[in-house]
């Protein structure tokens, strides 16, 4: 009895799993399945179709450009004097204070000049001396020559009288010139400035004595106008020597970072070539109201050799360089983007004069790395902030936007 009862609980077990086996799978595990595929569909749908490449665009300019040759340059007063004093004294007064601006002829120092007015005295007396004697022996020729007229002397009398004012006439004029030297050594008691300029450091004070060829006194120098002195390069020779004889052309003076520079024109080209360097000395000049420029600063020197006329002008930043040579994207009438092959004739700045783009053409700047030919784009303003502009992908903002999403999506197409 036992083991037929056993028997009909495995029939029933056995009929129940063949019952199950034959089931539909659950609604839930159904829409899961058709759900992935449906997401990965949406996925290529979102990667593949996007729409143009946003991009920004300026329009290529005619104009004409000046041709700059740069180089670094030494600023260099053009007179720089330093102040001695040329006889030995003791200095009385000192005229100027450290970086006052002194015009020609101003007194800087006196001297003690004492000695040198004594000197002058004695001078104009022996002068006065020799005068009272030149007088009697003129006075001495005229009775001579009324004596040789009544024949009561001899005409040797009269020719030692008249030798004897020539002599005197003689010594009075080395008195003159004693004088005229005692008042030369006496203005070398007040020393004037021999040119315009600024007043460096003084070296003395009162009381100091100084000596022909001892230190300098002071410097004067002079700040407006000021040179700028740089180098060439030989092959540069022709363009700077043309420039001089055109006038001077235009040279740029820049300070380091930019702080403030000047104008000037180009006024020297040495007559040699460094045969060490294969350069040229050359130097501008420059007004320097401002006092913009300082002897001894370093400046980044821009002349203009040459002028390019009616060139064609884009942004350096539009310029690809690649392994076949340099191109830039041309937007078409169609708002589609064309490479242009292109040759940099010269680069100014921020600017590029190129050569195989014409004026007016619209040049792709910003977003030009995700261009290939014939891609359609949409033009967006440069300075547009917050937009839907270019993403890190230069892309437009609503294509990778969809597929961020779609890649977030958990298993099923729901997201976790």
């Amino acid at each position: 009895m036992n083991a037929a009862v056993l028997g009909w609980v495995m029939v029933l077990a056995a009929g129940m799993m063949m019952a199950g086996c034959g089931k539909d799978p659950q609604p839930g595990a159904g829409a899961a399945a058709g759900a992935a595929p449906a997401s990965a569909a949406s996925m290529a749908s979102g990667a593949g179709g996007g729409g143009p490449v946003s991009v920004t665009s300026v329009r290529a300019q005619r104009r004409d450009v000046d041709v700059m040759l740069e180089a670094t340059g030494t600023v260099t007063a053009l007179n720089n004097v330093d102040i001695r004093s040329q006889v030995s004294s003791v200095i009385t007064r000192v005229d100027i204070r450290e970086g006052q601006f002194v015009k020609a002829g101003q007194l800087l120092f006196t001297l003690d000049a004492r000695n040198d007015e004594v000197n002058l005295a004695k001078a104009r007396a022996q002068l006065a001396k020799d005068q009272a004697s030149l007088a009697d022996a003129q006075r001495q020729l005229a009775r001579s020559k009324d004596l040789l007229a009544q024949n009561f002397i001899s005409q040797g009398a009269v020719d030692t009288n008249q030798t004897l004012v020539e002599t005197q006439q003689a010594v009075v004029n080395a008195s003159s010139a004693a004088i005229d030297a005692t008042q030369v050594a006496l203005s070398y008691n007040r020393i004037t400035a021999p040119a315009a300029g600024r007043a460096g450091a003084i070296n003395v004070f009162p009381g100091t004595t100084v000596q022909p060829g001892g230190a300098a006194l002071v410097t004067i120098t002079q700040l407006d106008p000021i040179s700028v002195a740089f180098s060439v390069p030989q092959r540069n020779l022709n363009d700077a020597l043309r420039t001089l004889r055109a006038g001077g052309g235009t040279v740029d003076a820049v300070l380091p970072d930019k702080r403030g520079g000047a104008v000037g024109r180009l006024q020297f080209v040495d007559n040699v070539v460094d045969a060490n360097s294969g350069t040229v000395r050359v130097k501008a000049q420059f007004d320097n109201r401002e006092e913009t420029l300082w002897p001894g600063a370093f400046v980044t020197v821009r002349l203009a050799v040459s002028t390019l006329k009616d060139a064609t002008v884009v942004p350096q930043a539009s310029v690809i360089q690649g392994p076949r040579g340099n191109i830039v994207y041309v937007i078409d009438a169609q708002n589609k983007a064309q490479p242009r092959p292109v040759d940099v004739v010269y680069g100014a700045g921020l600017d590029a004069v190129v050569s195989g783009v014409q004026p007016g053409e619209r040049v792709v700047v910003d977003g030009r790395q995700n261009l290939r030919a014939g891609v359609p784009v949409a033009e967006r303003a440069a300075s547009a902030p917050g937009g839907r502009g270019r993403t890190d992908d230069g892309a437009s903002g609503g294509a990778p936007g969809r597929a961020a999403t779609a890649a977030s999506a958990g298993p099923g197409g729901a997201s976790p």
